[in-house]
């Protein structure tokens, strides 16, 4: 039977009883909503193609090393309805299944074909935006939005996804306009406020980024767990900035680190957000221990390059010897990773593993040369600006301690450039001020 889901596209289904946990799944999805999972209660009920690509979408997001095998199973219930799927249809489940073999490269490409022939087929938009965020692909991720934007423009999430496409890019002013667009449309677009919370920061506009994060906060609700625990993050970020340390740690104890500690993105945040609290010299007490017990089960993902190295340093903070397990199996796994992000593995992530290891193991040496030796080619292994800059904050801080003339010399650098672009930060003041004393530049240092 035909029906339409709520962008009007056409949409195969065994009953029309089903359609609205199809739209539980699409607005949900966009929406970042929990409400998504709805859908998986249809999974035994209904074999149309699009319920069951959509079950496989779901697993797959688990971005754990079973995702794929557990998407399996609904992706071959989704070929065997294949004959009476429509065109675009049969293009989404051969996205999903190019994602389940791992050929990034070719669910890229389907998703920007369906962009072009069927531009409000949004959840297609979204996944692939997050295709190209976690190959580095950022003019990719405004590409696909543009693609749409003219025939959705209606919806307050396109122009939330064009936003943060715009934001990656560097281009501002056009993230601005678009997130506040989506704002004014839908107060409750947690994707909006993201991206804007990206601009904010980016342009060292920090106290006007926590005051605008905590005002929507209250529109956090029903969210899933990696939207709202993401997004009290880059509040988190905003205060660590501005040196309010304690409210900084309640809100990881309260809001970041808890909601669902078994899942990938929930593990990644807590553990960049400890980093920099550790680089801000803030006492994290024993939080390492709690999260560690649940990154030890990472140990074989290899799902992103990004997740392994978050959950490598996390095992390596916590003292765990599943640290040396972990990188052994990511030195291993390089080189046979899927063709298309064989280089990011490789020549990105085994040197950056190898430099975060030395570095939570005080080997400064080690990590200078390894982080040194990813920091260029970063932007390979996706996640954004702010997130990637966990890494960039571990090499200073190895540069720094390390304390020769020729690291503080090149710590000057980085961090004045940090500081000239957000002025308000009172950590990059100290660390600035710590650098100029010990560089003999102390008319400087008192002048921060």
């Amino acid at each position: 039977m035909l029906h339409a889901d709520s962008f009007g596209n056409p949409l195969t289904l065994d009953d029309a009883a089903s359609l609205p946990l199809v739209d539980d799944f699409v607005l949900g999805f966009l929406s970042s909503e929990a409400r998504a999972v709805n859908l998986l209660a249809l999974a035994d009920s209904d074999a149309s193609p699009m319920v069951q690509a959509y079950c496989a979408t779901l697993h797959l997001f688990a971005e754990s090393r079973e995702a794929a095998a557990n998407a399996r199973p609904f992706l071959d219930k989704a070929r065997a309805g294949m004959a009476r799927a429509t065109p675009r249809e049969r293009r989404y489940v051969a996205a999903i299944e190019a994602w389940a073999e791992g050929d990034i490269a070719k669910a890229i490409a389907l998703h920007a074909e369906q962009a072009r022939e069927h531009p409000r087929d949004l959840v297609s938009l979204k996944l692939g935006q997050y295709h190209c965020f976690n190959t580095g692909d950022c003019p990719g991720m405004l590409r696909l939005a543009l693609t749409t934007l003219p025939a959705a423009s209606d919806v307050p999430y396109v122009h939330g996804m064009a936003a943060f496409g715009y934001e990656q890019c560097h281009l501002m002013r056009d993230a601005e306009a678009s997130a506040r667009r989506a704002i004014g449309m839908c107060r409750k677009e947690p994707w909006a406020h993201h991206a804007l919370a990206h601009v904010m920061l980016t342009e060292g506009r920090l106290s006007e980024g926590l005051v605008f994060m905590q005002g929507v906060s209250d529109t956090w609700t029903g969210l899933n767990s990696f939207m709202v625990t993401h997004n009290w993050w880059h509040v988190a970020l905003f205060l660590i900035e501005l040196g309010r340390d304690a409210e900084a740690l309640t809100v990881y104890d309260r809001e970041v680190w808890g909601v669902v500690k078994d899942y990938s993105q929930d593990q990644i945040g807590a553990v960049s957000l400890l980093a920099r609290f550790e680089l801000a010299g803030i006492d994290v007490g024993a939080r390492w221990d709690d999260i560690s017990g649940y990154l030890v089960q990472r140990t074989s993902d290899h799902v992103l390059p990004f997740l392994d190295l978050q959950y490598l340093y996390g095992l390596a903070r916590a003292g765990r010897p599943e640290t040396d397990e972990l990188l052994r199996n990511i030195e291993a796994y390089a080189p046979r990773a899927p063709l298309s992000a064989r280089a990011a593995w490789e020549h990105v992530c085994v040197p950056a593993a190898r430099g975060l290891v030395a570095h939570a193991r005080g080997d400064l040496a080690s990590a200078i040369e390894g982080l040194g030796m990813a920091l260029p080619r970063l932007l390979e292994i996706g996640g954004s600006h702010a997130q990637r800059d966990l890494f960039e904050q571990v090499y200073l801080d190895a540069l720094v301690r390390t304390g020769s003339q020729a690291t503080l010399t090149g710590a000057q650098g980085i961090l004045q450039q940090q500081r000239n672009g957000q002025p308000e930060s009172l950590r990059l003041r100290r660390q600035a001020s710590a650098v100029y004393a010990w560089l003999g530049l102390e008319q400087l240092a008192s002048r921060l």
